[in-house]
């Protein structure tokens, strides 16, 4: 057993150990914090697709650098704060202060990130470890966004991978891996990057990563299998735009909706929350809408925000009405948005009401996934599969309405409390990233925000309406059969990366107890 002794400069006292002064110590709690934040500028409205491949970057050599892997850990925190402030901050003028505790509690996902970097990346690591950190850190970062995904912390709003929704060779991943694996492959580039810049012994590991995350995309996009064109479906958006109360409201969308007379649509879409009171209640109002889908000559796709008669509790619905009144298809939302549509945990939480604008009252869900088929008009036997705003951030809703024969997805959203934000521009970009995923063309109608219709490669149809719009607009929406790869085969991509991370696990205690019984030896 062999005994090292500290090694000495000059004089009594041992070399100080490399790492930042603490001047510099001060700086790295913000940087860290800026750094996280800065990925946002990716995503819409400023939509700086671009920069989502290096904006990762100053972030990994952050906590690459930090001094020890506590130190590590707390700037992975902070960047994981910062970043969920930055994609969220639209939020701010509902949930106020509280806003600040989602994130700094949500932050602590990034802490095994952070812990992965710095194990991988930290110090001067050779070409094996830099190889298994193009692998290791993005799944590190995908058990993060996996983890708050769920729709109880807040769900899979701000993905990394959906600041690709414009990005033809992205929407093409989307199709195979769903936005998974372009999340995966954006960290995979980032990583590669921070090597190339600060690991000279492992310069040609880092450049091998960005040839394979080329040789990926290439190869997905020459060979990944694409929808088959099958004709076309005619498909109106109703946007009232900001208005004052239900009547007021409700007037305006029947207004809007009579100018579609004689265009020939198949179906007319409301926006979420466009009906204030429950159609089994109100016999009068059934039959306006009934004499409406006359008028016009298609079925019409309302949402219903009310207390039911049939069931206890406000249920948020989308609701099939034709010329002889409702259908008796009927989708309740099941993904309600945290403290807007329910508080987590009133008895403990229910203190976000007097902060805030959070629900005075949960809304109810519902209890499974409905694929609706028009019965009349121009569009009768088209299936369409509906969602309620939130939802279409949800991947694995739209890919379960494909499989079960939905033609078209069909959101209903409003983003009238934040309508001066980027909330409604990076709801509607999912519109493009959900039907690129599953072959399925999506229609995104906004009671107030931007409304949006994309193809089944992801490709917008149309002219959006914007946040200033009220209007009805007709869109020629490309049909399309097939089943794509994500739809036949799920998160593989998801499952990949948490094995790679078991495995590494499993490896890593197992150096340990070797590395423990050697010590007991000696």
């Amino acid at each position: 057993m062999r005994v090292r002794f500290p090694e000495r400069t000059s004089g009594r006292f041992p070399a100080r150990a490399s790492g930042p002064t603490p001047a510099g110590g001060r700086w790295r709690a913000p940087c860290a914090v800026v750094a996280g934040a800065f990925p946002a500028l990716a995503f819409p409205a400023p939509s700086l697709w671009w920069l989502a491949y290096a904006a990762l970057v100053p972030w990994l050599l952050l906590v690459r650098s930090a001094g020890s892997p506590r130190r590590a850990a707390r700037e992975a925190w902070l960047g994981g704060a910062g970043f969920l402030l930055a994609v969220h901050h639209w939020l701010l003028p509902s949930l106020h202060v509280f806003i600040l505790v989602l994130a700094a509690l949500l932050g602590l996902l990034w802490v095994p990130w952070g812990l992965l970097v710095h194990r991988l990346l930290g110090g001067r690591p050779g070409p094996g470890r830099v190889a298994a950190a193009l692998v290791l850190v993005p799944a590190g970062w995908l058990l993060a966004e996996l983890v708050r995904s769920w729709e109880y912390l807040g769900g899979p709003w701000g993905l990394l991978g959906a600041s690709q929704w414009q990005v033809p060779p992205a929407l093409r991943l989307a199709s195979v891996g769903g936005v998974w694996l372009v999340g995966l492959l954006l960290v995979a580039v980032n990583t590669a990057l921070a090597a190339l810049l600060a690991l000279p012994r492992a310069r040609l590991a880092g450049l091998a990563g960005l040839t394979g995350c080329a040789a990926v995309t290439a190869g997905v996009w020459w060979w990944a299998p694409q929808p088959r064109a099958v004709g076309t479906a005619r498909i109106a958006v109703v946007q009232p735009g900001v208005i004052d109360g239900p009547v007021r409201r409700l007037e305006r969308e029947e207004a809007l909706t009579r100018t579609l007379a004689g265009r020939g649509v198949d179906l007319v879409v409301w926006g979420e929350s466009s009906v204030g009171t429950d159609l089994g209640a109100d016999p009068a109002l059934r039959a306006r809408l009934a004499a409406l889908s006359r008028t016009v000559g298609a079925d019409l796709l309302v949402n219903v925000d009310a207390r039911r008669s049939d069931r206890p509790g406000i249920f948020k619905s989308s609701v099939l009405v034709g010329p002889d009144g409702p259908t008796g298809d009927r989708y309740d939302k099941m993904r309600l948005v945290p403290f807007g549509e329910y508080v987590p945990a009133r008895s403990l939480l229910g203190w976000a009401t007097s902060v805030g604008k959070a629900a005075t009252e949960d809304r109810r869900r519902g209890d499974r996934q409905v694929v609706m088929t028009l019965p009349s008009g121009r569009g009768a036997g088209l299936r369409i599969g509906p969602l309620v705003c939130f939802e279409t951030a949800f991947p694995d809703m739209s890919r379960h309405l494909a499989a079960d024969g939905a033609r078209v997805l069909v959101a209903q959203s409003s983003t009238s409390s934040f309508q001066h934000g980027w909330a409604p521009a990076q709801h509607a970009s999912l519109a493009a990233l959900r039907a690129a995923e599953t072959w399925r063309p999506m229609v995104h109608a906004t009671l107030t925000g931007v409304s949006a219709v994309a193809d089944a490669h992801g490709r917008p149809v149309g002219r959006r309406l914007g946040t200033d719009a009220s209007a009805a607009a007709v869109y020629d929406v490309p049909l399309a059969s097939g089943t794509s790869p994500y739809v036949r085969t799920g998160d593989w991509a998801v499952y990949a990366a948490l094995a790679a991370l078991a495995l590494y696990g499993g490896v890593a205690g197992a150096r340990a107890r070797v590395r423990r019984s050697a010590s007991l030896r000696c």
